[in-house]
């Protein structure tokens, strides 16, 4: 099985790199779009800011690329958002395979939570084989200040100020807010679910 990892300038690379090794999967990962169109599955990671990262898959053509893969995709943080159809952040048009809307968390008067979230937070409402074998309320990393909002597409909900998408699916296409590779037994857990169990 060929596992690809999508190399943009928003990426968290290494450390996904480090947790599919522990759990003895090995990864290419490049910019070429041969490589992306014939790999079994794709991971499409970041970290860092929506329009930068927009503005270069589309310098290399590689948003049309990601829309048109039908072999499973998993998003990770940004590159999640990047599937949803707008960000909030900097007014980035994105690549609308998700419908929902990403959006800046806002504290209130009678919220005065933190913006970003950074640290471990639930996950619930399960659904999908990528969260097989992980329990209902099960801890996850983030680490983000823009969320995306509940839909039809909602996989998985956590609550910070208000209840949001912590990961999201439409046919073939996968995405987690949280990062797996720094979410332990269970982000190791939903690697291995998205390397074993889900099929084009």
């Amino acid at each position: 099985m060929q596992l690809t990892i999508i190399k943009y300038n928003a990426g968290n690379i290494q450390s996904v790199l480090y947790a599919l090794e522990r759990i003895n999967v090995k990864a290419i990962v490049t910019d070429n779009v041969q490589q992306i169109q014939s790999a079994d599955k794709v991971i499409f990671p970041g970290v860092g800011e929506a329009s930068t990262a927009m503005n270069y898959l589309k310098e290399r053509g590689l948003d049309k690329v990601i829309k048109t893969l039908t072999q499973p995709v998993l998003g990770i943080c940004l590159g999640m958002q990047l599937m949803c159809k707008h960000s909030e952040e900097n007014n980035t048009e994105c690549l609308g395979i998700f419908d929902e809307e990403v959006k800046l968390f806002r504290p209130s008067s009678f919220i005065k939570n933190k913006v970003p979230q950074i640290g471990w937070n639930n996950i619930y409402d399960l659904k999908t084989d990528l969260f097989k074998h992980v329990k209902q309320n099960s801890y996850c990393y983030f680490v983000h200040s823009y969320y995306a909002s509940l839909g039809n597409h909602t996989i998985a909900t956590t609550n910070y100020m208000q209840p949001y998408s912590s990961a999201l699916q439409k046919n073939n296409f996968y995405g987690v807010q949280f990062h797996p590779e720094k979410s332990a037994e269970v982000g190791e857990q939903i690697l291995k679910n998205f390397v074993k169990n889900i099929h084009s």
